[in-house]
């Protein structure tokens, strides 16, 4: 009896029965997902002009950082402090696409760079490098903690990767609000083997959030070169599983970084959802002040700083609009004189009051 009950439940399915089940399983299962692939991006054509502000945002970023190395070697800057030398062109060539005020901007630690970009008051940052109350998070977030509301600006984050969970956050808020804007949501090669990073991709896909992903890729995470921490270099693929298009672009050009923002604008801001921007760029300094940067040569540093500089590729551009050598020192001794006030800002600015330890904790009260 026993064999014969087996035999039975063993007795395979009528080929009408499974054309059924087939069918049940296609009836249920969602229709394919768009395969649209967003435009190959052009390198945005700048007038004398624009080009013109572009190439003093970078400069001013240059100029800035190498303040903040000196203040910091001189112990008015505590913490860590990560400097964006050499990646310029990315913040600049992004945010300049973008709207103050409608769409947000969210970073990891390394975000002077970042801060200036947006239009934020140099002395502002300077005076949040150094603990003062007058910076722009009252002294209380120093390098790595920066922050501001009013620019749609939400950090400047210590842990890699967090931003990139927050970043998506805000793209639902955008899209719940209905009001056009887009996050863009910086991170670095390192960040980009977090786990959080993909729930977040999985996440933004299916609800066709308004986030653009830029992923800051400058060869090293922290101390650790790409090509031994990652087996998939190729970072703007990251997202190819989860139906998130992806594209790179040369991070030391900043008329190609600009198109490509204006291209992934257009794409997000059309309701197709999340794209990822790999940035591919490169870092002069160590990962941080206290890093002397033992893992690479001084020939490869070198190599990049004469052969892709960001500021000296834009040069070279203006010399077509017949912006002489005269006009770039100029520009430059007016973008220090900025730099050395904010410093002097800066370091006569008081600190903050014993007493104002415990507030600006939590929004409100509970």
């Amino acid at each position: 009896m026993k064999g014969h009950a087996l035999a039975r439940a063993a007795k395979p399915k009528s080929k009408s029965s499974a054309a059924e089940t087939t069918k049940r399983a296609k009836a249920a299962s969602p229709p394919p997902s768009n395969r649209k692939r967003p435009p190959a991006p052009k390198r945005h054509k700048a007038s004398r002009e624009e080009l013109l502000a572009l190439y003093k945002q970078m400069l001013l970023i240059r100029r800035f950082e190498e303040r903040a190395g000196q203040l910091y070697g001189l112990g008015l800057i505590g913490g860590f402090c990560h400097l964006y030398i050499g990646q310029e062109a990315v913040a600049v060539g992004l945010q300049s696409a973008m709207t103050v005020g409608k769409d947000s901007v969210i970073t990891g630690y390394r975000d002077h760079g970042h801060m200036l970009a947006y239009g934020i008051d140099p002395k502002l940052i300077m005076a949040e490098l150094t603990g003062r109350a007058a910076g722009i998070s009252k002294g209380k977030g120093g390098s790595m903690h920066m922050f501001s509301v009013e620019h749609g600006f939400y950090g400047g984050h210590g842990i890699v990767g967090a931003q990139v969970s927050l970043g998506t956050g805000l793209g639902f808020k955008h899209q719940y609000l209905g009001d056009g804007g887009v996050c863009l949501t910086y991170f670095g090669d390192g960040a980009a083997n977090q786990g959080q990073v993909y729930e977040s991709f999985n996440m933004a896909r299916l609800w066709k959030l308004p986030v653009i992903y830029a992923i800051e890729n400058n060869q090293y995470a922290m101390g650790t070169s790409v090509a031994r921490s990652s087996s998939e270099p190729d970072f703007y693929k990251r997202g190819e599983s989860f139906r998130i298009p992806g594209v790179q672009v040369d991070g030391m050009d900043v008329l190609a970084v600009r198109g490509a923002a204006e291209m992934a604008l257009e794409w997000t801001r059309s309701g197709n959802g999340p794209i990822i921007l790999e940035l591919k760029t490169y870092r002069y300094r160590g990962h941080s002040m206290s890093d002397p940067a033992k893992y690479r040569t001084r020939e490869e540093v070198q190599s990049y700083r004469e052969r892709n500089d960001p500021i000296d590729h834009a040069a070279r551009e203006l010399a077509k609009f017949g912006v002489g050598e005269d006009e770039l020192k100029a520009i430059d001794k007016q973008i220090k004189d900025i730099v050395v006030e904010a410093a002097k800002y800066a370091e006569e600015a008081p600190e903050p009051d014993q007493s104002k330890l415990t507030t600006d904790v939590l929004v409100g009260s509970y």
